[in-house]
């Protein structure tokens, strides 16, 4: 089993920023991909920003330009930087990976539990 746990989450103001941080750990051969997806209350999940093994990124044209998401390969953990947060922002963050387990296994698609994220003034 592959377990993700995030953790950054919090109440920030309108302009400010948060890091947030997910580690991955257990049974892990080969990380293929790592993402952030959000939940606002009454919407659907919807992909934040992604990182690939090799490095290259992907993110939501919403927050281009303000979130910047990174890895730790020897630690097995993705972070998001968050800057200029808009109250639009506020949701559940949950980190997402695709990972196998053993030489040549599929790959298998594991969420953490989700932090929160409030921006309020």
């Amino acid at each position: 089993q592959v377990q993700l746990v995030e953790s950054g989450g919090g109440l920030v103001q309108p302009g400010g920023s948060l890091r947030l941080s997910c580690a991955a750990s257990g049974s892990i051969f080969s990380i293929y991909r790592m993402a952030w997806y959000r939940q606002a209350p009454g919407k659907q999940r919807g992909l934040v920003a992604l990182i690939t093994s090799g490095g290259s990124t992907n993110y939501a044209d919403s927050v281009k330009g303000r979130f910047t998401i990174s890895r730790d390969n020897a630690k097995n953990t993705v972070y998001l930087q968050m800057n200029s947060l808009k109250p639009e922002d506020t949701a559940v963050y949950y980190c997402n990976s695709v990972v196998s387990t053993e030489v040549a296994g599929i790959p298998g698609v594991y969420w953490g539990q989700g932090t929160l994220v409030t921006v309020s003034s």
